[in-house]
């Protein structure tokens, strides 16, 4: 029933032609206007390798994030509201869970995305909102009983420990639906035309499903205990589970920015690599650091036999695939010059960070 919501937010039904079509631009729209936009940020964002690596090293990482996460956490605070008492308890599940803290690097990476190609913050807002939603749906139901049974996450009770099992399952499907109306309601049209915003929903549902974040956990929970995981096998799972999303924020943001096709495909290679490195320091974070540094309980991936990267690589050997990922993601950027410099500057925060 859940899905329904992503249906009606994909289409709208118009009388006078006897069937559906998608998102009508609102009277007056210009999309030549819109075009023309598109083909000015796109020229405006490529300058040479040079010029980027130089903007990294001297960009403030910490200066951007803290001027861009009080409006991210307005945006995601105002996005869950109950509007009448029956749905006090759902909503306060839903919000429990995103409101928790975090880092915020799904809005964070689609924000920049747009702002490299010369889009703006507003522009973006509303799907960082999304991508938020539903990252928080899958650490609800990565940490159920059923799945890897956590009762701690970012230091704070597990959803399903404050609510039980039967909400935090429903938190979670709410949160994955009211995703896509956000997108669909919120995103400015005056700006963004109609069919990037269902190409935007396009992307993020893909993202999500068998090809994506559920395909990679189902492929996960499959090797569990497992002997004979290989490489391959593991890339694949963190390609879909851990990838898919940071894919869809970057290529996303980039979107709405007014990326070109091959634009796209570059901030995809960038997003595909920092997502396989995220996981990697992810993999050795579980077996180095404490459950007080890490905000949830360390050692898990060892007590449920999972396969992970210092189990097939070793340690030193897997801190040197993170670099070589991260290394890989900012060359894909080199086109962009100085303006992705946040983007790089997140891809090393990703392998530096300790939590």
């Amino acid at each position: 029933m859940f899905w329904s919501n992503i249906a009606l937010c994909l289409v709208i039904f118009n009388p006078s032609s006897n069937g559906v079509v998608a998102f009508q631009p609102r009277l007056g729209y210009n999309n030549n206007a819109v075009r023309r936009s598109v083909q000015v940020r796109s020229t405006a964002a490529t300058t040479g390798g040079t010029e980027t690596e130089a903007a990294a090293t001297s960009f403030n990482l910490k200066e951007y994030m803290a001027d861009r996460l009080p409006a991210i956490e307005r945006a995601l605070d105002e996005s869950v509201l109950s509007t009448m008492p029956q749905t006090s308890t759902i909503c306060e599940s839903m919000k429990y869970s995103l409101m928790a803290g975090g880092k915020r690097i799904r809005p964070i990476l689609c924000i920049a995305a747009c702002e490299m190609l010369g889009g703006s913050m507003a522009e973006a807002m509303p799907t960082a909102v999304a991508l938020e939603m539903i990252h928080t749906m899958s650490l609800i139901h990565d940490d159920l009983p059923a799945m890897d049974n956590d009762d701690l996450r970012r230091g704070k009770p597990t959803n399903h420990v404050l609510y039980g099992e039967d909400i935090a399952i429903l938190a979670g499907d709410a949160l994955l639906s009211t995703a896509f109306e956000h997108v669909a309601r919120e995103t400015p049209k005056d700006i963004v035309s109609a069919d990037t915003v269902v190409e935007l929903i396009v992307r993020l549902g893909k993202c999500v499903g068998p090809v994506g974040l559920a395909g990679g956990q189902v492929r996960d929970l499959q090797c569990e205990g497992q002997a004979n995981v290989s490489l391959e096998d593991l890339r694949w799972i963190h390609t879909h589970k851990t990838a898919a999303l940071l894919q869809a924020a970057v290529a996303c943001g980039a979107l709405i920015g007014g990326a070109t096709p091959s634009q796209i495909q570059a901030c995809e290679t960038f997003a595909l690599d920092i997502g396989l490195a995220f996981q990697v320091a992810d993999d050795i974070l579980d077996v180095t650091a404490t459950s007080e540094e890490l905000g949830k309980t360390a050692g898990k991936d060892l007590s449920t036999d999972k396969t992970t990267y210092p189990k097939l690589l070793g340690l030193d050997q897997s801190r040197l695939e993170a670099q070589r990922l991260v290394d890989e993601a900012k060359a894909a950027l080199q086109p962009f010059g100085p303006r992705a410099a946040p983007l790089l500057a997140i891809a090393d925060y990703i392998i530096q960070s300790k939590n």
